[in-house]
């Protein structure tokens, strides 16, 4: 089974929908466990609560750029950073596409996430758009965890790479236009990647304008195989491992 490492089941695209049925769906495709990240904090309890209703389903904890700036300390409490099927904090990070003026309450924001990190021992599930050098120049090296949805540079790559950080490949990895990105992938060793749909967003090829869900990683698995030259169970046996040693906290 493969692990869907970004979906955000909490997310709209859910509204409506039987989440038992997205999750049967992935399950049917080759899809076992899925970790359910928060970006709009008002997301925290609907996140807990899927995954206290379901064994395969663990959770992010974190608060989005975009809705700096946010009192952290209210949202990212003890009962919740201490609940069992918590395993990161995430997604958080920096944007500067759409939000460049609220700069300094994201730095100020994203600083406070990853020093909660620090002391709870978690790993951290990093959102970098059109920020790398504050991101790098943040992200030190004394808290680990994964460039999530990882579109940069292949030299951010590579100063990532030297502080211990994992790299998500999604569905973007898939699209014809991403030769540069297919290209940067196949340099970051096997051994610190994983995968992950970031659904809604990004569906793969073939599923490319559709909403998308976890079961459609297995596309990005397939072109991730295609790169690394290896069979799709080698791939998925190394990826599952990855996985454990990102978030030791998820049992599998």
């Amino acid at each position: 089974m493969f692990i869907d490492t970004h979906c955000h089941l909490t997310d709209n695209y859910c509204n409506g929908t039987d989440n038992s049925d997205i999750i049967l769906r992935a399950k049917n495709a080759g899809v076992g466990t899925i970790i359910c990240p928060t970006a709009d904090p008002e997301d925290i309890p609907g996140a807990l609560s899927l995954a206290q209703q379901h064994d395969n389903i663990f959770c992010t904890i974190g608060i989005h750029p975009e809705h700096a700036p946010t009192d952290v300390a209210f949202y990212l409490n003890e009962d919740v950073l201490k609940n069992p099927r918590v395993v990161g904090i995430g997604e958080i990070g920096l944007d500067y596409h759409y939000n460049r003026e609220t700069r300094n309450q994201q730095i100020k924001m994203f600083e406070q996430q990853l020093e909660i990190a620090r002391n709870y021992a978690l790993p951290v599930a990093i959102h970098t758009r059109d920020a790398e050098e504050d991101t790098a120049a943040i992200l030190n090296g004394d808290v680990g965890g994964v460039m999530h949805c990882f579109t940069s540079s292949w030299n951010l790559a590579k100063i990532m790479l030297n502080r211990g950080f994992f790299f998500s490949a999604s569905g973007i990895l898939t699209f014809k236009n991403a030769d540069d990105l297919r290209e940067t992938f196949s340099k970051i060793p096997l051994d610190r990647i994983v995968i992950e749909t970031d659904a809604p967003y990004c569906a793969p090829v073939p599923y490319r304008g559709q909403t998308c869900e976890p079961a459609m990683v297995i596309e990005t698995a397939r072109v991730l195989a295609q790169i690394k030259g290896i069979e799709l169970d080698e791939l998925e046996m190394i990826l599952t491992e990855n996985v454990k040693r990102l978030y030791p906290k998820i049992k599998l």
